[in-house]
């Protein structure tokens, strides 16, 4: 029987002949069988999210101890075998940047991973920077060029030309190595529980679904309307983001920020029709508001307050040059605001963090 995986004769081999795709259900059951025993898989999806609201998750690519494949999700009925290997509770993703891969799955599977190993957040305890890309890290690291040439490809279209299914397999060829030598680096500079605090806030299931208060705080302009527009401007999100759902469409072609706040400040009105829905979502939904909080610029900052930022910000440059880590990664110029104002929520209050934070006042 002709193998449709792709067997890694060498550990580091980048020359992988590209023989089938996955793309039916006993294909996928025979290869869950035959990484049945490997814990730790690198992982990268790739998905469409022009004209929709959720991303349509087209490809999966997983790198194992031995095999290398790709897994075409738009063929395939059952991909139940699949999720109960992702999600057994014992494998361990290794996964750059991965916020937007896990979502695409959860969309499909309604699971979060156990664990995960992010190769971009353990470079940047590394002093890498903090958005390094996976084609970046892997040069530095392996010192393979990648090319980026199918960026924009519509991974909807089928079927797949070998040299794209190549690309998509370069996304993961790499991972496991990246992730032996990360791992062997945070391990000698004691980072390596500073890893798991950063990767357990990916691991949270509210964070892949719609955050109301954060879409309002990233809605341009509404910080700057007074209150009483800010409280019908949440109303419109929310009903603006139900839409958006429900039509699976992205949220500013059911209404732009600008249209919004128009309609919120009474400089334009809602149709009749679109009025009538406004108004029974909100009777029907909105009777307790989730949160009433107005969102206003932030206070420029005191002398007293400047004084205390750079005196803090001398620190974190101090703590950055000891620890080896981008400055930033410590704490952001906003977040050290928040600090200063006693912001119980700033990074600077949790974690390792704090930890590095109050030794350095100590010595």
């Amino acid at each position: 029987m002709k193998y449709y995986y792709h067997k890694l004769l060498i550990k580091y081999n980048n020359s992988i002949n590209i023989n089938l795709l996955i793309n039916n259900d006993k294909q996928l059951e025979k290869y869950i069988e035959d990484i049945k025993d490997d814990t730790v898989l690198g992982i990268d999806t790739e998905f469409r999210r022009i004209d929709s609201y959720f991303p349509e998750l087209c490809l999966i690519q997983i790198a194992s101890r031995d095999y290398l494949e790709c897994i075409d999700v738009l063929s395939i009925n059952n991909l139940e075998p699949l999720f109960n290997k992702l999600y057994d509770g014992k494998t361990l993703w290794v996964i750059h940047s991965a916020r937007q891969d896990i979502e695409a799955l959860f969309i499909l599977s309604n699971r979060i991973p156990f664990s995960i190993f992010d190769t971009q957040i353990a470079a940047s305890l590394l002093n890498f920077p903090l958005q390094v890309s996976y084609q970046s890290l892997t040069q530095e690291l392996q010192n393979i060029y990648l090319e980026k040439k199918h960026t924009r490809f519509d991974w909807t279209s089928r079927p797949l030309p070998k040299d794209v299914l190549e690309y998509a397999l370069d996304d993961v060829r790499y991972l496991l190595p990246n992730y032996r030598i990360l791992k062997d680096k945070l391990d000698s500079e004691n980072k390596t529980q500073w890893l798991d605090e950063e990767t357990s806030l990916l691991l949270e299931q509210k964070l892949y679904e719609p955050n109301i208060e954060q879409i309002c705080k990233k809605t341009k302009g509404l910080s700057k309307i007074d209150s009483r527009s800010q409280k019908q401007a949440i109303k419109l999100v929310y009903w603006r983001e139900s839409t958006a759902q429900k039509e699976n469409k992205p949220r500013k072609w059911i209404m732009s920020d600008e249209k919004l706040l128009d309609y919120a400040c009474g400089k334009n009105n809602l149709s009749v029709s679109s009025k009538k829905l406004f108004d029974k979502f909100t009777a029907q939904n909105l009777k307790k508001p989730i949160f009433s909080k107005a969102f206003h610029p932030q206070k420029p900052l005191s002398n007293d307050e400047k004084l205390k930022k750079n005196e803090l910000q001398n620190l974190i440059n101090e703590l950055a040059l000891k620890y080896n880590l981008p400055p930033e990664l410590i704490c952001s110029a906003k977040s050290l605001v928040k600090f200063i104002r006693g912001d119980s929520e700033s990074p600077l209050k949790k974690g390792w963090r704090s930890k590095i934070l109050k030794i350095q006042q100590q010595t």
